[in-house]
């Protein structure tokens, strides 16, 4: 190919949808040009370059921090929704409003600067169940992306509903010095909605769950910064019964539990979700199904994520409300400085019936604390909830009426303190049954409070395959590394513990049919 060929092959479209490229003579490059001019024609075509930007200043809305835009925003969003669909374009500035609803066709974009500030006013938030910021309801093709930021402004938010309860002009049952969850507003709730992107944003300090995503269809959330710990019970995001979602590339920080996948409706489920590569720190769990979880989960994907000075679990999958959890790949999982590793858990607290079946987890890498994982952080855990001695990296829990099935772990290696103390608190071996079941109680990894294993604890399961598991403790512990109990055709696979293999550290009650290799 000469010089001119090989340059019109090197042509380009840029930003704007425009084709570039050098002017050429011989035949093989008009070629070319004639078909850089139909991609650009194409490109033209796309419903996202056609699309129309507006910017926020072309409705009057304030950016100053002071002036109230809720009925200015909202009106921006009818228009554009009403005129094609496009974007709202938000330029630096702080832009206070009160509940605002996204509608169809539009995205709001944050401009790298612009801030979308939550009204201090509790009577400026709408409820829908749930109250919220920015809602949308039934809607398709909507989005919010930038480099901007949504600051719910939580902490003064929430003290403001406090002040409003004790005055009786709000009701809330005010359990445990603080408002109920519905009460207070969170960022994001979007309902039955579908055709979804979360792109590049920051969100803060929701008073509430920081977002919530209910029967919701085709949700991406990529490259996202979550800082949520502004007050209680401050989830990362809650994906309930949502379907077809993909959670990338992002970094959650929160009071509560980080990514959330909930079942709130016995008919759905959470199901084909991908969670990627992103980094989680929680004064809860990092990575979690339930805890309510009347439908299900299914079909989901964990891969390459970090979780990091997180006060329970890194991983809890709990089905204890009649749901069930099946098909499940954990693929690639760091935990540093959490209380637990992996915690998995069948129960009937709501209703009976729950199924846990299918689950692989597979290359994981962790180091558990000898004190509490999320100390100094302003939400704490609760220090009563923690056990004397530091529990087992891995917990499988079932219930006698509920076996957890089909669970393989491999290519995992868990750092324990270890020092556990027999005058802390003692299980003896010979009375395993001294632990209670708490088949209808809210499920954690420190539900037991003390258990006989400082390695594995496994209850009430079968078909358990543990290969190639290296485990070691930093201090002598008198507990066992593992402790089976009613547990059934397993196998053991390459396992050692503080760099040996000794099966005989290995503690069977009422099991059978565990092997080792």
């Amino acid at each position: 190919m000469d010089q001119q060929s090989a340059a019109a092959a090197t042509g380009t479209i840029d930003g704007f949808g425009w084709a570039r490229y050098t002017l050429l003579t011989d035949k093989n490059s008009i070629m070319k040009l004639i078909k850089y001019f139909l991609i650009t024609c194409l490109c033209l075509q796309s419903p996202q370059i056609f699309a129309k930007d507006y910017l926020a200043t072309l409705f009057g809305i304030h950016s100053d921090g002071i002036g109230m835009n809720t009925k200015t925003i909202q009106f921006a969003i009818d228009y554009i929704s009403k005129n094609g669909g496009g974007r709202l374009v938000f330029h630096v500035g702080r832009y206070l409003t009160g509940s605002i609803y996204l509608k169809s066709n539009v995205t709001i974009q944050l401009e790298e600067g612009a801030v979308l500030l939550g009204s201090l006013n509790p009577f400026d938030y709408d409820q829908h169940e749930l109250t919220a910021l920015i809602f949308a309801i039934d809607q398709q093709n909507i989005g919010i992306t930038g480099k901007g930021m949504i600051d719910g402004q939580g902490k003064a938010v929430a003290r403001n509903v406090i002040d409003m309860i004790d005055k009786g002009l709000i009701k809330d049952k005010f359990r445990s010095g603080r408002p109920e969850v519905e009460t207070r507003a969170m960022n994001i709730s979007f309902l039955r909605c579908r055709d979804i992107l979360i792109k590049g944003i920051t969100l803060k300090n929701s008073a509430s769950w920081n977002q919530t995503y209910d029967l919701c269809k085709n949700l991406k959330m990529d490259s996202i910064y979550v800082d949520n710990k502004d007050y209680w019970n401050e989830d990362g995001v809650d994906l309930v019964d949502c379907e077809d979602v993909s959670v990338t590339n992002s970094f959650f920080d929160a009071a509560d539990d980080c990514i959330c996948l909930k079942s709130h409706h016995a008919n759905a489920s959470c199901k084909n979700i991908l969670i990627q590569n992103n980094t989680v720190r929680s004064s809860a769990n990092g990575i979690k199904f339930g805890t309510v979880s009347r439908g299900g989960f299914s079909d989901i994907r964990i891969i390459n994520n970090k979780v990091y000075d997180t006060y329970r679990s890194a991983l809890a999958l709990e089905a204890v409300d009649g749901g069930f959890i099946e098909n499940i790949l954990v693929d690639g999982l760091q935990s540093y400085n959490t209380g637990n590793v992996i915690f998995l858990r069948t129960g009937e607290r709501f209703a009976k019936g729950s199924r846990f079946e299918n689950v692989t987890i597979k290359n994981v890498y962790a180091e558990i604390p000898a004190g509490k994982p999320d100390a100094g952080y302003e939400y704490e855990g609760p220090i009563e909830d923690m056990p004397r001695n530091v529990s087992p990296g891995i917990i499988i829990t079932g219930v006698p009426n509920l076996i957890i099935k089909n669970v393989q772990l491999s290519n995992i290696e868990i750092k324990h303190p270890g020092g556990g103390n027999r005058f802390f608190a003692d299980v003896p071996l010979d009375k395993l049954n001294s632990i209670p079941e708490k088949s209808n109680k809210y499920p954690d990894f420190s539900m037991f409070k003390e258990l006989p294993a400082w390695g594995i604890y496994v209850r009430h399961a079968t078909g358990l395959v543990f290969s190639n598991i290296k485990m070691s403790s930093e201090k002598k512990d008198y507990r066992l590394p593992v402790v089976l109990d009613d547990v059934h055709d397993a196998k053991f696979i390459n396992i050692k513990f503080n760099g040996m293999d000794k099966k005989q550290d290995v503690f069977q009650h009422n099991s059978s049919g565990v092997t080792f290799k």
